[in-house]
């Protein structure tokens, strides 16, 4: 089992007036329609769009007005959106925290009852991190977690309902916002950086307890890491080097940390594949110095071709970003700034180029 004095430290969940997103939280269902999710004032409320392009919401999906500002969000191919939170667990120690799991099955239907899935370290444990959300190619959830060890934990759904116990990866001082990702074999990897380089565990079949692979040296700037399934199937991560500069990693298409642009601002990338004049592009978004979210595409899985910023809307107080896309392969962007405030846009159809609508606030 993980142990304790190997830890790094790390911030408390609710250090920052902004909460911490990670993973999907703004998801489309199959009918192409969108959801986007936010934990409150200790609970879990969703925005729903409406055929017309309008939104309903805030409708609340539990919680118990107990939940930290924390929420992990993974969706997988059958449109099923996995929720996962983190509350402190009552009689127990100063932050002391256990995870919880819950399901919305449709596009604006209720979610199930939050469920404890405990922590790596025991049905309490204080704060580790923040954790990463993937389903498999048949619909289970995996849950990933940095250990009060500083390595990595994953708990699994069964394929017949419940839960596997808690696996322990092993690793030692590991980044606390680790990157989970399904890859095009159905296939969960989990990436993330240790204090010498960056670190993968891989799936090899379905089902199995994911892989340990050998650290990678490299110079990662702690909580930028993103991750997106290419067009090959392989992933791809990205993050930032301690020289500024954004890097691609693939170890399935054998490409080793390449520089691909100049970073734009110190904090997470997020990182979503849309279609630009037709052509399959990977569309990097991270926060300016100014405040303003700015984005890159380029060929997808041609890195070679370097990346070229540009910003768009206004400036944001905490900006915390996702992407995703549309039916159509479009892009869709939403920032929530300041903890409270959320916005979004789109790319727009039939424009030559990459070419944004106006940002438009979601109520």
């Amino acid at each position: 089992m993980a142990n304790r004095s190997e830890a790094s430290a790390a911030p408390s969940p609710g250090s920052s007036t902004a909460p911490r997103l990670r993973g999907s939280w703004l998801a489309r269902g199959k009918e192409g329609r969108f959801s986007v999710y936010l934990p409150r004032d200790g609970e879990v409320v969703r925005w729903t769009e409406g055929a017309d392009g309008g939104w309903s919401g805030p409708v609340p999906l539990g919680g118990g007005g107990a939940l930290l500002p924390s929420l992990s969000v993974g969706q997988g191919a059958d449109g099923y959106v996995h929720l996962v939170g983190i509350r402190p667990v009552a009689g127990g120690g100063p932050d002391h925290v256990e995870l919880v799991h819950t399901i919305q099955y449709q596009t604006g239907r209720p979610a199930l009852e939050w469920r404890s899935i405990t922590h790596p370290n025991g049905a309490s444990y204080r704060w580790t991190g923040t954790p990463s959300v993937a389903v498999d190619g048949i619909g289970r959830a995996y849950v990933f977690c940095r250990n009060g060890g500083g390595g990595i934990s994953v708990r699994a759904q069964k394929d017949a309902g419940g839960w596997n116990p808690w696996w322990d990866l092993h690793g030692s001082k590991t980044d606390p916002l680790p990157v989970a990702v399904t890859n095009g074999s159905g296939l969960v990897e989990l990436y993330t950086s240790h204090a010498t380089g960056l670190l993968r565990y891989v799936q090899r079949e379905s089902g199995a307890k994911p892989i340990r692979e050998e650290i990678l040296p490299a110079r990662v700037t702690e909580g930028t890491l993103a991750a997106v399934k290419g067009p090959s199937g392989h992933v791809t991560a990205f993050y930032v080097d301690q020289e500024g500069k954004v890097c691609a990693w693939s170890p399935e298409r054998s490409l080793k940390p390449t520089p691909l642009t100049d970073a734009v601002g110190t904090g997470p990338l997020s990182v979503t594949r849309c279609l630009v004049d037709g052509f399959d592009c990977t569309v990097l978004a991270q926060r300016a110095e100014d405040g303003r979210l700015a984005l890159a595409a380029h060929p997808s899985e041609q890195e070679e071709s370097g990346a070229r910023w540009s910003e768009t809307g206004e400036r944001h107080a905490e900006p915390t970003a996702t992407l995703t896309r549309d039916l159509d392969g479009r892009l869709v962007a939403a920032v929530l700034s300041g903890g409270s405030s959320l916005l979004l846009t789109r790319q727009r159809p039939a424009a030559d180029g990459f070419v944004l609508e106006n940002w438009r606030p979601v109520r």
